[in-house]
């Protein structure tokens, strides 16, 4: 009997410690999945390739692109998130990642790809950045204004002389005030989501605009030498 009572013992000791074994690769794994929704100092792999290429198309990385996230990625996103009005974490989470056009799980981002012109009316991630820089840039503005801000973005995208990208456009540094002063991670109303989408829908009010302005309070001397093709609410809108 005794040593039927050791064998028994023995057998649920060696359960618990399986059972414990298989609780902890559970939670372990449970947390390596949560992690993968952000990067950080350390990570690895193509995502963060993908981050290095946005921020040194930008102009906020000079870098390799090596996939490796040290120290120098690390100073473009806190640089890219300063400039951006993003929490300076050094961190790059969902609102870091929705501004740099880019998407943490999955495949490659897919935001920022369309191209103006094309009558798709863009993708779900194309349609909110838009209107966030359109709700962001134009809010009080009648819905043709609104329509007419994402219609220089989509015409800059298209334009040799810009980002080929959605994303790449409204965040060239100092493009747009709202991204500057971070008005953009205002949540957009349906008017702008609306507007954002008629402009890729291909409506543009601006025949062809690839700069606007507020001529009551822009001081720079440049832009008020630019022809203007029309005015829409307190917008001049120009090429």
């Amino acid at each position: 009997m005794g040593y039927k009572r050791k064998f028994t013992l023995i057998s649920i000791l060696m359960t618990l410690v399986l059972c414990l074994g298989m609780f902890a690769q559970f939670f372990i794994g449970s947390n390596n999945t949560a992690e993968a929704a952000s990067l950080y100092w350390g990570s690895t792999g193509n995502k963060v390739s993908e981050v290095q290429r946005k921020l040194k198309q930008w102009d906020y990385y000079d870098g390799p692109i090596d996939g490796v996230f040290g120290q120098s990625t690390y100073d473009a996103v806190i640089f890219f998130q300063r400039k951006n009005g993003l929490k300076q974490d050094g961190v790059i989470g969902t609102q870091t990642a929705n501004a740099l056009g880019i998407q943490l799980t999955g495949s490659s981002s897919s935001q920022g790809s369309s191209s103006a012109g094309g009558n798709t009316g863009g993708n779900s991630n194309d349609v909110y950045l838009l209107a966030r820089v359109v709700h962001g840039e134009a809010r009080g503005e009648p819905y043709l204004g609104k329509v007419a801000v994402a219609a220089v973005v989509l015409n800059r995208v298209s334009h040799p002389n810009f980002p080929n990208t959605i994303a790449g456009v409204i965040y060239q540094p100092l493009a747009f005030t709202a991204v500057a002063d971070g008005q953009m991670n205002i949540t957009p109303d349906e008017e702008s989501i609306r507007a954002a989408r008629d402009a890729l829908n291909g409506w543009d009010p601006t025949y062809g605009a690839i700069y606007y302005y507020n001529p009551a309070t822009a001081t720079s001397k440049w832009i008020w030498s630019r022809p203007v093709h029309i005015v829409i609410g307190k917008h001049s809108f120009a090429t």
